[in-house]
């Protein structure tokens, strides 16, 4: 079984202005999650030095996932679980593979920022394989690959929107439950008319923060704490604990 997806737009040396326009057009489309992108919340400049030359695609995709556009509408309001596996489909194609792999990925955002984040993907290997300098990012995760496995498949197909679906529109993580405990997902294609049914995502589960940090009566006493929290709150606690300057050293589901 295949979703029935949009060939890769590639620009090439003698594309035309035309051919340009149409891959911007994809690029929107696929980074900020199938939108209605208005004129005002266009990046007219990265499009114009995309135009002419003075950037290359994978940039132009770069300057689109560090947009006020995509920041408001996956970063600041969506749980991180949601944020980083949607990072995963719009920029590499495909659903993160585990545990360890979204792991990873929290915490440099928690640990280097939202543009450390953001740049993981586009300066990996795997984006420079799949995509180089040219190639609008698409959803490889969404058709059967040799040496891959099926749950991968299914997770990618599992975040496959139909065609009057928008990413934004879900707040809350679709693959957390099948990722934290390695379990299957059902493979459900996209619908015609709207969205895939929403998976059981971290609004009902809990979760502990574990975090590292000076004492506040004595900066040379580090302690370790726990938070446990539930899922809709993760962002707000994470946000507080920054605050104070600690290191977030693990976060994992414990219901």
């Amino acid at each position: 079984m295949t979703a029935v997806l949009d060939a890769p737009v590639e620009v090439r040396a003698n594309s035309t202005a035309d051919d340009k326009t149409i891959a911007i057009r994809n690029v929107y489309k696929q980074v900020l999650g199938n939108p209605h992108v208005m004129e005002s919340e266009r990046l007219v400049s990265a499009e114009s030095q995309f135009c002419d030359g003075s950037i290359s695609l994978r940039e132009f995709v770069r300057a689109v996932a560090k947009s006020d556009f995509y920041r408001a509408r996956y970063f600041e309001t969506a749980a991180p679980y949601r944020f980083v596996e949607l990072n995963f489909k719009h920029l590499l194609g495909r659903a993160p593979e585990d545990q360890a792999e979204l792991s990873e990925h929290i915490q440099r955002c928690i640990n280097e920022g939202y543009d450390a984040e953001i740049d993981s993907y586009l300066d990996s290997v795997e984006y420079s394989e799949k995509f180089g300098e040219n190639i609008v990012p698409y959803y490889t995760g969404a058709k059967s690959q040799i040496g891959k496995k099926q749950v991968n498949y299914n997770r990618t197909l599992s975040l496959l929107q139909g065609v009057a679906g928008v990413d934004s529109a879900d707040k809350d993580s679709r693959l957390v439950d099948s990722i934290a405990t390695n379990s299957a997902v059902a493979a459900k294609t996209p619908s015609v008319g709207g969205r895939t049914s929403p998976y059981k995502d971290a609004t009902a589960k809990r979760f502990k923060i574990v975090v590292k940090g000076a004492k506040f009566d004595s900066p040379r006493r580090v302690s370790t704490t726990e938070y446990i929290v539930p899922g809709d709150r993760m962002t707000p606690q994470i946000q507080r604990i920054q605050r104070t300057g600690a290191k977030i050293v693990s976060i994992t589901e414990i219901s």
